[in-house]
C-alpha cells in the first residue's frame, strides 16, 4: 500500500451546522454535495462531511462516540504573523479558542479550535514542516534531538 491518503472523512451530527462553520466560517467551498455529504477539494486529497449515523452504518460500527477521539487537523501556515491573523479572524467570528497562540520550546506558534462538533483543528507556523509555493506540506526535518 502506498503511503498517502485521497478522502479524509469525519461523521457529523449536524450535518447543516457542520457546513456553515466550514463554508460560512472558515470560507471553504464544496466542490460536490447531497443531503448527505459534502466534499471539499484540499491540497492533494478530498476533505469529507457525512451524516454520522449514515456513515457508521455505511461502514458498520457504532455511531456513538464523545470526547477527545485522539485526531486534529492542522493548517500550517508560514509566518506567526499569519497564525496570530488567523486567531484574531477566527476569534471575531464566535469561534470557540481552546487556546491562544502558544510559542512550544523548539519554536513555531500554534493555537487549536473546535469546529460546531468539537472536531479539534490546529493553526501553525511549525519550523520543523517545510511547505511548499502552494503550501502544501512536503518535508518534516528532523525531530530526534528534541
Amino acid at each position: 500500500m502506498e503511503q498517502r491518503l485521497s478522502v479524509l472523512s469525519i461523521g457529523a451530527d449536524d450535518l447543516a451546522s457542520m457546513r456553515n462553520f466550514y463554508e460560512d466560517t472558515l470560507g471553504w467551498r464544496p466542490i460536490a454535495e447531497n443531503k448527505d455529504i459534502v466534499f471539499y477539494k484540499m491540497n492533494g486529497f478530498l476533505f469529507s462531511i457525512g451524516k454520522r449515523k449514515d456513515l457508521a452504518n455505511f461502514i458498520g460500527v457504532n455511531p456513538d462516540g464523545s470526547g477527545f477521539r485522539g485526531l486534529t487537523f492542522g493548517y500550517n501556515v508560514s509566518t506567526e504573523s499569519e497564525v496570530r491573523e488567523l486567531y484574531k479572524q477566527l476569534k471575531a467570528k464566535g469561534v470557540k479558542l481552546l487556546n491562544e497562540p502558544t510559542a512550544p520550546p523548539f519554536g513555531g506558534l500554534f493555537f487549536y479550535f473546535e469546529d460546531v462538533e468539537g472536531n479539534i483543528l490546529e493553526i501553525a507556523c511549525n519550523t520543523f514542516v517545510s511547505l511548499d509555493g502552494e503550501k502544501n506540506a512536503v518535508d518534516h526535518k528532523s525531530i530526534d534531538h528534541l
